[in-house]
């Protein structure tokens, strides 16, 4: 008799009616969205730091360019100009009155090795972000210095620097922009570190419910009556289906909370927005939040990347649930798993890293179309892929390939499963798991 639609429905309602799963099904989306905002307050409080800047110019002209009125209306960033004292009674005077630090341009023969002497003094290590401002705009005005000594007119150089803004469109005609191609990389990279973690929190469920299972003996009882492979692929599909749920649950939350901002500040995020819009947004011009919401969430595949979404979540998640659960079958304790665990994330943190650092320098490219085929990183490097414009024939082969493969894996984790839920006191090496295969 074929067992195999009771256990599924044991495993799902078991998951399903567990008081941290339904608390986590309502609290998880809650906890992301306080992360994301705590994140932004926390950006926002750092760039809003206070700082006094003295500045001990003995040059007498190069600290002009902070005399700006950009530099007069900044709150954030004071400037106090120190004049006729020396550089050890300057550093003294910041200290005590306790400001951020002290910039100091030395009088030199040339432009040049004014530029090489110039320092900033401080009691820690400065932000980068600054130092890197305040290189950009000293490199300017001796930039200009320089200029005036070869009697350049600066007025005219100024005049005649241009801005390139490249425009990007298909020859299809759909336009696109670095904003837009970061966006795609953003939503990918959310969809594939998102499955990236509901393999392990779902796949690290199984493992634990089989190393219960076995600890506690029912195991003996269930198996008297039931397939092992029976057993395996129910707790995997049930699983599997479990988490499903908690997935849509979410997307329904999602969904609310799209419709509040709709209604209570005014953004159509799936609006449609006017060629002269898409023009300015593609230029990267300053245009109203909504509409350059509305014109990124109208840019990516949403239909496919839902649909992907689901197939790769299953499909990946079907593949190394099977692998976990071995791990449960082939050990007695949590602790006993650490030395089989890291050959099973490795490929998954490696596809997040490829998926990261090569999907946006060429989504098209060798490396990311090779890992996007792997069955072992596609379900994450795949996702990442599909916003730039991935083809449904390559999908499918990803497809094909990830689902053949946990056919295979199925069957590997069967040859464990079997006979690892009966062993007890002893833990197994790999020489020992590989003789569990020929049984």
């Amino acid at each position: 008799m074929n067992h195999l639609p009771l256990i599924i429905k044991r495993e799902y309602l078991t998951k399903v009616k567990n008081k941290s799963f339904i608390i986590m099904t309502f609290v998880s989306p809650m906890i992301f969205i306080g992360l994301i905002m705590l994140i932004a307050y926390l950006t926002q409080l750092n760039n809003n730091k206070q700082r006094t800047i003295s500045i001990l110019d003995e040059t007498g002209k190069i600290s002009q360019i902070f005399l700006s009125e950009t530099d007069k209306k900044d709150e954030n960033t004071k400037y106090h100009f120190l004049q006729g004292i020396t550089l050890e009674e300057a550093k003294k005077q910041v200290q005590e009155a306790e400001q951020y630090g002290l910039l100091h341009i030395r009088n030199m023969a040339s432009n040049e090795e004014v530029a090489r002497q110039i320092k900033f003094y401080s009691e820690d290590s400065p932000s980068q972000s600054f130092i890197s401002k305040l290189e950009s705009r000293l490199s300017e005005k001796l930039t200009q210095e320089v200029l005036l000594q070869n009697n350049v007119d600066i007025s005219l150089v100024n005049k005649s620097k241009m801005q390139v803004a490249i425009g990007q469109e298909t020859f299809s005609g759909e336009q696109s922009s670095k904003l837009i191609n970061y966006s795609k990389l953003g939503f990918g990279f959310a969809a594939g570190y998102l499955l990236f973690m509901f393999i392990i929190i779902y796949g690290n469920m199984i493992m634990r419910s089989v190393i219960e299972e076995k600890t506690n003996r029912i195991i003996e009882i269930i198996i008297s009556s039931v397939k092992p492979i029976q057993l395996l692929m129910g707790k995997i599909i049930g699983t599997s289906l479990a988490g499903i749920t908690q997935f849509l649950m979410w997307i329904v939350f999602g969904g609310t909370i799209i419709v509040i901002l709709s209604l209570f500040f005014g953004f159509d995020f799936f609006g449609a927005q006017t060629a002269q819009q898409q023009e300015l947004i593609a230029q990267g011009a300053d245009i109203d939040f909504s509409v350059l919401i509305s014109y990124i969430i109208s840019s990516l595949p949403i239909v496919n990347l839902i649909i992907a979404f689901f197939i790769f979540f299953i499909g990946g998640y079907l593949l190394y649930s099977s692998l976990y659960a071995a791990i449960g079958a082939a050990v007695d304790n949590e602790t006993d798993t650490q030395q089989f665990m890291m050959p099973i994330l490795m490929p998954l943190i490696l596809a997040v890293y490829v998926g990261g650092f090569t999907v946006l320098e060429d989504p098209h490219g060798t490396v990311a179309t090779v890992f996007s085929y792997i069955p072992f990183t596609s379900p994450v490097v795949m996702l990442m892929r599909i916003p730039f414009g991935v083809g449904i024939t390559e999908q499918i082969i990803s497809i094909v390939i990830l689902y053949i493969t946990f056919a295979g894996t199925v069957w590997f984790a069967s040859k464990i499963y079997r006979v690892g839920i009966l062993m007890y006191g002893k833990k197994p090496s790999y020489k020992e798991i590989f003789k569990w295969l020929k049984y």
